[in-house]
């Protein structure tokens, strides 16, 4: 395999200014993320017609380039479950790749599974495959092995090939409108996710009353901030459950909190006046300022309905050649039906399956059924559609 590895700025000065002139790049990192507070980029592969090639960041000393490269005009960025991709680049120089093609979205969208794994499309669409045999390397440790450069590369060599096969499958099904809103929605997503304080992720919250839920936010606010200080994972910190319990407790007497179980070790004793410091703050908020997480439980008939209904919309999607996953979950139609039938504290923004081609696909076939104008009926037991809607009466 011909490739260029990159390994000085100088080499990626050059190497950028030859992917300027391409219509399409391909993209796809190798990283670690179990030791670090954000995943730790190890290497970067690229594929563009006449151009292949290897980034090590770890012997570069600014790939900000690359990144500004990917995020200029007259080219499409192609990436498969290209997440972590997207987020190294917002992260490098707070700016999206430009036209991103995300393949694994595109994939659900024309009827594969979704998510498909990168070997399953090779192996679909392509009729090959691709081999597996590096999947446990530590991408930290130099110097990498042609072979594992290689497996690297096998990532990126398909992209632009699977992307062709993908854009004329979609624009036959009349879905690249489709694709576009769903990329962009994705994206979107991402972002608010990155930017926002995901404080209420932290596990075993629920029955906190509101001045426990600001003392979970103040710790949260600590313990990233220190997981970033130390380029550590933010649970190597402070764990969920010792949050919860501070939360609990709601005192910040140092004595108090040297007593909790857990808290002994110490590096977590050094803290421990932070610790004190981050939950003061909280008991001194005024009742205005803490949060108010809504938090009702849907109607026991909603679950039920969804239940049912998710029946209802695999078979819609088999129909229509879509994967269902990416079309929605029970919880999206439990939210459908909360906003179709105007449940009280219901958000007033119509939800996913309500807007856009999945409401065209789903949310109004399902807004149909509930209006008693159309029904599902057993039509052969034995076929791989056995549903049908009908009129009804």
């Amino acid at each position: 395999m011909q490739y260029d590895s990159i390994t000085t700025d100088g080499e990626l000065a050059e190497l950028c200014d030859r992917l300027r002139g391409a219509a399409a790049i391909g993209f796809d990192t190798e990283f670690v993320s179990e030791h670090s507070y954000r995943p730790e980029l190890c290497l970067i592969q690229i594929a563009a017609p006449g151009t292949l090639a290897v980034i090590d960041p770890q012997k570069i000393e600014d790939a900000r380039p690359f990144w500004q490269l990917l995020s200029e005009p007259d080219h499409q960025t192609i990436v498969h479950a290209g997440r972590e991709e997207f987020l190294f680049c917002r992260h490098a120089i707070q700016q999206r790749p430009h036209r991103l093609f995300d393949v694994q979205i595109a994939a659900g969208l024309i009827g594969l599974e979704y998510p498909a794994a990168y070997g399953t499309l090779i192996a679909r669409l392509l009729d090959k495959k691709v081999a597996k045999g590096e999947t446990r390397t530590d991408w930290r440790r130099r110097p990498l092995t042609q072979r594992q450069l290689e497996y690297a590369l096998l990532d990126v060599i398909h992209l632009q090939e699977l992307r062709d096969l993908l854009c004329a499958r979609l624009e036959e099904l009349g879905r690249l409108a489709w694709f576009e809103t769903e990329i962009e929605t994705w994206q979107q997503e991402l972002e608010e996710y990155d930017d926002r304080e995901n404080w209420f992720r932290v596990s075993g919250t629920s029955g906190l009353s509101p001045r426990g839920h600001a003392t979970v936010r103040e710790l949260w606010r600590w313990r990233e901030a220190e997981a970033a200080r130390r380029n550590s994972p933010v649970k190597r910190i402070l764990r969920d459950d010792l949050i919860v319990e501070l939360a609990r407790r709601g005192t910040a007497d140092v004595k108090r909190i040297k007593a909790i179980r857990g808290l002994e070790r110490g590096d977590l004793q050094r803290h421990i006046p932070a610790l004190s410091a981050a939950i003061e703050k909280a008991l001194n908020l005024d009742d205005d300022q803490l949060p108010r997480l809504e938090r009702r439980p849907p109607p026991r008939q909603l679950n039920v309905l969804a239940q049912f209904l998710t029946t209802a919309l695999n078979n819609i999607c088999r129909a229509e050649g879509i994967a269902p996953s990416i079309v929605g979950t029970v919880q999206d139609l439990r939210e459908l039906l909360a906003f179709r039938l105007q449940v009280p504290g219901v958000d007033p923004e119509p939800p996913a399956l309500a807007r856009g081609w999945r409401a065209e696909l789903v949310g109004d076939r399902i807004q149909e059924l509930l209006e008693g104008k159309q029904a599902i009926r057993i039509e052969d037991p034995m076929s791989e559609q056995p549903l049908r809607f009908v009129p009804y009466p």
